[in-house]
C-alpha cells in the first residue's frame, strides 16, 4: 500500500507566484540557491496536514508580496487505486480553509488522509531550549498516530483559557472552576494516553529496526506536582490559590516536558554535540514513519528541510537507504546536486533557479 502526493499547484505562496509540480512516488531531491523556494515548497506540503505547518506561519505571513491576494496549495494524493484532491487556501485577514474533493472539511481531516513527519533546521536546538518547542515536537508525533489528538489538545488549551480567565479575574466561586475541570480531566486523560501510546511506539520502532541512528530513550517529564491525570481534579482544586497569585493554571499537560537520552552515551540530550543532536532527531523522525507504516500498512510523507547537509556521506547514504526502504515519498531540499548522489536514480530530482521562484 501507497500513499503519496501525484501533483502540486503553488499559487501566491510565500514566493512562488505559480509553480506546478509532477512526482511518480520516488523520493523527492529538491535543491538550488538560497533564496529559490526550496523549504516554500516544503512548507507548502506541509500546510496539507492540520495546524501551522513545519514554519508554524500565521496564514497571513504565508502570503506571496506585493500582490497580496491569497495564497492556494492544491494537491493530487494517490492512495493505491483511489485519487483525492485536496486544496487548502487562506484570503488576507481571513481563516484557512481546506476541502477535500470538492468538499469542505476541517482541518482535523487532512490527518485522517494522510500522515506526515518532518524535520526542519530550527528544530536542531530542539534539545537546548524550552520545553514548549519539546513538546509541540511530541505532538506533532502523536498526532500522527491519533489523528483525533489535536482535538483533544484544542478542547483542553480551551478550558483552560477559560480557567485562566477566571483566574485572572480573582473569581472565587468554586462551581465555575469545578465545571472547567471535569472538562479539562476529560481532555487531559485523551491527551496523557496518547502521548504515551505514542513514545511507546517510537521506542518499538527504534529497538526492531537496524539503522546507523542512534536510539534515544524518550520519557514524559510531567512537572511539579503531576504525576497522572487521575490526579489532576484533586490537584487542581489544592492549587487555585497558587494559581490565582501566577493568574494560570500551574499544573497539567500543558508543562510536560520531553525528556531524551543518548543510549550509547547514558547522556541527556541537552549534553550531546551537535551532530549527535542531530542524529537523534533523524533517528526519531525515521522511528516515527517506520512504526506510521507499520501501524498502517503505509508509509507517511516525510519532509526533511537541509538535512543532507549536516550529515557525513555515510550518514547521507544511511538516511537515504532507510527512507527507500520505507517506500516512503520522502521531500529534501539542499543547495547542490551533490548532496543527494547517493539516492541515484531512486529519488526524482527537481532543480530550483532564482528565476524559478518568480
Amino acid at each position: 500500500m501507497s500513499a503519496y502526493i501525484s501533483n502540486l499547484h503553488l499559487s501566491h505562496f510565500r514566493s512562488h507566484r505559480g509553480l506546478r509540480l509532477s512526482f511518480d512516488g520516488r523520493p523527492v531531491a529538491i535543491y538550488g540557491p538560497n533564496g529559490a523556494g526550496k523549504t516554500n515548497i516544503l512548507e507548502a506540503i506541509s500546510m496539507l496536514s492540520p495546524g501551522r505547518g513545519l514554519r508554524r506561519a500565521p496564514s497571513e505571513d504565508l502570503i506571496r508580496r506585493p500582490e497580496v491576494i491569497g495564497w492556494r496549495v492544491a494537491a493530487t494524493l494517490q492512495i493505491d487505486d483511489t485519487v483525492h484532491e485536496i486544496i487548502t487556501r487562506a484570503e488576507p485577514s481571513s481563516p484557512r480553509q481546506v476541502e477535500i474533493d470538492e468538499k469542505s472539511a476541517p482541518q482535523l481531516a487532512l490527518a485522517r488522509l494522510l500522515r506526515m513527519v518532518w524535520l526542519v533546521p530550527s528544530q536542531d536546538r530542539l534539545w537546548i531550549e524550552g520545553a514548549e518547542g519539546r513538546r509541540r515536537f511530541l505532538d506533532r508525533i502523536t498526532l500522527s498516530f491519533f489523528p483525533d489528538h489535536g482535538e483533544a489538545v484544542l478542547a483542553y488549551e480551551k478550558s483552560m483559557r477559560d480557567r485562566n480567565r477566571l483566574l485572572k479575574d480573582q473569581v472565587r466561586d468554586a462551581g465555575w472552576y469545578a465545571a472547567l475541570e471535569r472538562q479539562m480531566m476529560s481532555a487531559a486523560e485523551q491527551i496523557c494516553a496518547n502521548r504515551s501510546a505514542a513514545l511507546t511506539r517510537i521506542a518499538a520502532a527504534q529497538e526492531e529496526a537496524e539503522t546507523s541512528f542512534p536510539i534515544a530513550d524518550l520519557a514524559l517529564e510531567e512537572g511539579e506536582g503531576f504525576t497522572a491525570p487521575t490526579d489532576l481534579v484533586t490537584l487542581w482544586s489544592d492549587t487555585r490559590s497558587r494559581d490565582m497569585a501566577a493568574g494560570r493554571t500551574l499544573v497539567g499537560p500543558h508543562r510536560t516536558d520531553l525528556g531524551a537520552i543518548y543510549r550509547v552515551k547514558d547522556a541527556p540530550a541537552r549534553q550531546c554535540s551537535t551532530g549527535e543532536q542531530k542524529a537523534l532527531l533523524v533517528s526519531l523522525i525515521l522511528a516515527n514513519a517506520r512504526a506510521l507504516k507499520q501501524d498502517t500498512g503505509r508509509a507517511p510523507l516525510v519532509l526533511l528541510d537541509e538535512v543532507a547537509a549536516h550529515l557525513d556521506a555515510d550518514r547521507r547514504a544511511a538516511l537515504f537507504d532507510e527512507i527507500c526502504a520505507l517506500n516512503a515519498q520522502a521531500f529534501l531540499t539542499g543547495t547542490g546536486a551533490e548532496l543527494f548522489m547517493e539516492f541515484g536514480a531512486r529519488a526524482q530530482e527537481v532543480p530550483l533557479g532564482v528565476e524559478a521562484a518568480n
